[in-house]
């Protein structure tokens, strides 16, 4: 019986744990299961352009797990299915490369791919196993935000980081009475921002799950203030956003503002205190992972080779309670987990007076 050759690739965005994945499918498939391992670096598009293409052995994975990034690399483009081209003129126009991704898969003689990537590198890995490709993923994500696993790797990275950012402006914001604004990740759900106000003791959180009353978000600052409290911290996430106001002809949000921005300007402009206000940005994404991200994508990488090995493709890890189960890859895409604004978290936030956009009377 020959020996099974099987790639790993990594798409979307980084995300900390990447690195733990990638280790734990190569020692698993290999110790276990005799199989070779190479990588395919920047995503899909490595499929295109073959040159691409690097052994992972034993060596290549050592010292790995603490690190950050991917060593595989990874890219936001590169979907073979609508790939961009430029012509000779420098038109751009979107080709379908998909048939040349499974010639040069099967060329390499490979035997399975591992996936791993966001939801938009599943819904590519889904449209591979349509073509005949076998193919098992891996979900990643910094945002939490997919419905199919309790958790992603990189979450709990990324909270630490948002955490730890929020404990240092504590400090600064009471030294200078201000008023501190955190922005933080979070695409389309609020967990970032949620997870980390709370454990780091934020006094007001918004969310895109909950739109925000701004009149009493100001009033909730405002009476800090007047009761002795000499500065606040505001957590927003980049996708939260206000009720409809009948002032915002007056504050219209200008296409350079972020939520952000936008908001430490309304305090800053109604209040008349002392605003700074911070983009954490791709500081949530870098640095070494922490042991709960490590371990998460060592368990998910170990999983993923016993699929290979089961050939159970076009199926997807995913944490469900406390057990690394496996659901189908077609039923995990496109379906997103938003926090619930009337879920036990919120309702912790609230019960400790933080303020998570609700017009209620503070």
């Amino acid at each position: 019986m020959s020996r099974k050759r099987i790639a790993v690739t990594t798409g979307g965005g980084d995300a900390p744990g990447l690195n733990a994945v990638i280790r734990a499918v190569v020692k698993a498939a290999r110790n276990r299961f005799n199989m070779e391992v190479i990588g395919i670096e920047d995503g899909f598009e490595g499929l295109i352009n073959t040159r691409r293409i690097v052994d992972l052995d034993r060596e290549a994975v050592s010292g790995i797990l603490p690190k950050g990034g991917t060593i595989l690399g990874t890219t936001n483009r590169g979907n073979p299915f609508e790939y961009e081209l430029k012509d000779a003129e420098g038109t751009v126009k979107t080709v379908d490369l998909s048939d040349k991704c499974m010639e040069n898969f099967e060329a390499l003689g490979l035997d399975a791919l591992v996936a791993i990537g966001g939801d938009g590198s599943m819904h590519i890995a889904q449209r591979f196993y349509e073509k005949g490709m076998p193919v098992v993923g891996v979900p990643k994500t910094i945002d939490n935000d997919l419905l199919a696993t309790d958790v992603t790797f990189g979450f709990n990275t990324a909270v630490t980081v948002a955490t730890e950012a929020i404990d240092r402006l504590h400090t600064t914001a009471e030294s200078h009475r201000r008023t501190m604004v955190l922005e933080v990740m979070g695409r389309d759900a609020g967990w970032i921002a949620l997870e980390a106000g709370i454990a780091g003791g934020a006094d007001l959180i918004l969310i895109p799950e909950i739109p925000y009353d701004v009149d009493t978000a100001l009033k909730y600052i405002k009476r800090r203030y007047a009761r002795g409290s000499n500065f606040s911290i505001a957590v927003v996430a980049e996708a939260a956003k206000p009720l409809p106001h009948e002032h915002d002809n007056l504050n219209r949000r200008r296409k350079s503002d972020t939520p952000g921005t936008w908001f430490a300007g309304m305090v800053q402009k109604n209040l008349g205190v002392e605003v700074r206000h911070l983009i954490l940005g791709h500081l949530q994404r870098g640095g070494s992972p922490t042991t709960l991200d490590r371990m998460l994508g060592t368990r998910f990488g170990v999983r993923a080779a016993e699929l290979v090995a089961e050939q159970a493709f076009g199926r997807m890890v995913a944490l469900q309670g406390t057990e690394v189960v496996d659901v189908p890859i077609e039923d995990a895409i496109g379906k997103q987990k938003f926090v619930d604004p009337d879920g036990q978290l919120v309702r912790t936030a609230e019960s400790m007076g933080i303020f998570c956009g609700r017009k209620m009377d503070y």
